[in-house]
């Protein structure tokens, strides 16, 4: 018996079955602790933006941990990559201004953007604006606000109630917010949480137009709005640094991670507009709130080398590439008896619904056999999220190793 708790596991299967090692990365590729190489179709897991093997990020964090590995950020103290990590990250803000929190990573920053929005209202008196609205098949990470937010009933069974004063409507009808608007009024509801691409919930485009839609939504009834950007954030939405960008969504808060430092070190932050920092930037307002390692003096300048590295390589153009690429190469896999659907089109994210969904977890076993690594998500959906150096000739790889995989 290993002593290894995995996450998102049957540790009993895994206790028989055993582990898929991965001892190493270079590119788009993965190897195995046998030593067999696979197209990694995930980028680890959405976040390996610019590829495994990265020596540059490495390192500067190894300069970085030889000069100072970490120090608090709480109160007034702070290193050197932070402040300057955090004065990158307002340059290239959806919205001008923005202010930097910086976590540990992805439900660090949903559950502080959750937080934040109740404690704004608390601020500028209007304290009964609390409830906090998500959509169905989201997801905004594991802890207690994200798990309360996530609108995938698994993740959430077994634990009971958790947060209190939360909704969901449906994922894809602007009209269904405006209905629970409607319902509870608009002056009980804090904030609403969208992710642009729904990610681990399977991979679900928005219906056009229901971004702006959203957005209009949120401002005509003073509902603050948070985009998820966790998986969309740093070029993964194709084309752009963000979604909200993509779409000019001007959120009020942008929750943020993955993609930050391509993996190389776990970091979160998040972004948040001048009408929210402002009543906490006034003085004499205290947000007791923040993370031992937020703003991590290494994960910092990874995240800076990271970032020298996309804009260096105009990555962010190869990951509109990308985009067109995989939506060309997967769209025949439609046609296949055992595929329901093929979601693609918007961003360097795919997936491939399969029309029995129970033989998921038995198909990513399946593509190994064929040189991918891949993931399930949602209810029997391949997930396809590759990092922005894989050439198109190795889309075509991926593409034809799951054809091969369906059979």
């Amino acid at each position: 018996m290993g002593a290894l708790w995995h996450g998102f596991a049957d540790m009993g299967a895994i206790e028989r079955d055993g582990a898929f090692v991965v001892s190493r990365g270079e590119g788009a590729y993965i190897w195995d602790d046998a030593g067999n190489r696979y197209l990694d179709g995930t980028a680890g897991l959405w976040f390996t933006n610019v590829g495994h093997g990265r020596t540059e990020i490495g390192e500067a964090i190894a300069a970085q941990v030889a000069k100072l590995a970490h120090y608090s950020n709480f109160g007034d103290l702070t290193s050197e990559p932070a402040v300057e990590l955090a004065e990158r990250l307002a340059g290239i803000a959806p919205v001008p201004g923005s202010k930097i929190f910086f976590t540990s990573g992805g439900s660090d920053s949903v559950d502080s953007a959750a937080k934040l929005a109740r404690r704004y209202w608390q601020e500028v008196g209007k304290p009964g604006k609390r409830l906090l609205v998500s959509r169905e098949k989201a997801y905004h990470g594991m802890h207690v606000g994200g798990t309360s937010l996530a609108g995938i009933p698994v993740n959430g069974e077994g634990y009971g109630r958790l947060w209190e004063d939360t909704a969901r409507v449906a994922w894809d009808d602007a009209k269904a917010l405006l209905e629970l608007i409607d319902s509870v009024g608009a002056d009980s509801i804090a904030a609403f949480f969208c992710e642009p691409v729904i990610g681990a919930g399977g991979v679900y485009l928005p219906p056009d137009g229901y971004l702006a839609e959203i957005r209009d939504i949120c401002r005509d009834h003073d509902i603050l709005f948070v985009v998820d950007e966790v998986v969309t954030g740093f070029g993964r939405i194709g084309g752009s640094w963000f979604a909200s960008s993509r779409f000019d969504l001007a959120p009020d808060m942008v929750t943020t991670a993955k993609g930050l430092t391509s993996g190389y070190l776990p970091m979160g932050a998040l972004f948040v507009a001048p009408r929210v920092a402002e009543p906490f930037f006034a003085g004499d307002v205290w947000w007791r709130h923040g993370y031992t390692y937020g703003g991590h003096a290494a994960a910092a300048a990874a995240a800076l080398a990271n970032l020298d590295i996309i804009e260096r390589e105009d990555l962010l153009t190869e990951a509109a590439r990308i985009e067109r690429t995989l939506h060309d190469k997967l769209a025949p896999l439609a046609d296949h008896p055992r595929v329901a659907e093929v979601r693609s089109g918007l961003g360097a994210v795919a997936a491939v619904q399969l029309a029995d969904p129970s033989e998921a977890l038995g198909f990513v076993k399946t593509l190994r056999q064929h040189g991918i690594s891949g993931r399930a998500a949602g209810q029997g959906a391949m997930q396809i999220s590759p990092s922005f150096v894989m050439t198109d000739e190795q889309i075509t790889d991926l593409a034809d190793g799951i054809a091969a995989a369906l059979g």
